[in-house]
């Protein structure tokens, strides 16, 4: 695996861009406020995409792994901004939910805490800026 990353972001139209990795998969991105139209995320929103999609990974990975049955995960990641330029996360919380008929709270908080402290790329990269936080349940 690479260490390396790349991708090319192309402006598109006014308040729209695309990104693409050396794959050739696209994001879409856009800076519209108007909800009607508002067709993708905006970088601080894919921010917190990425970070909780990084750590729903590692949990699902070590659920797995436990050989705890996983049907399905969601994480909402809410991101607190500060109000002067650059306008960047001051607080993040993830909320990880998992529908699981054989993984307890505890089992899952475990899991939770090793994937936002330890294995997740992206929350150690915010973690300078930002404080991270987590909560997780497991529903039904």
């Amino acid at each position: 695996m690479s260490l390396s990353k790349t991708t090319t972001t192309k402006y598109i139209a006014e308040f729209e861009y695309e990104a693409t990795n050396r794959t050739g998969n696209v994001v879409k991105v856009d800076m519209y406020d108007e909800p009607e139209r508002k067709q993708a995320q905006s970088p601080m929103e894919l921010l917190l995409s990425a970070a909780a999609a990084c750590a729903a990974v590692d949990v699902v990975g070590m659920l797995k792994k436990k050989r705890k049955t996983v049907e399905g995960l969601s994480v909402v990641a809410e991101g607190q901004r500060r109000e002067q330029h650059p306008r960047h996360y001051t607080d993040i919380l993830m909320k990880f939910h998992l529908s699981s008929p054989d993984t307890s709270e505890t089992d899952l908080a475990k899991v939770v805490a090793l994937a936002v402290d330890k294995y997740c790329s992206v929350a150690a990269t915010l973690r300078g800026v930002a404080e991270v936080r987590y909560e997780s349940e497991v529903v039904s």
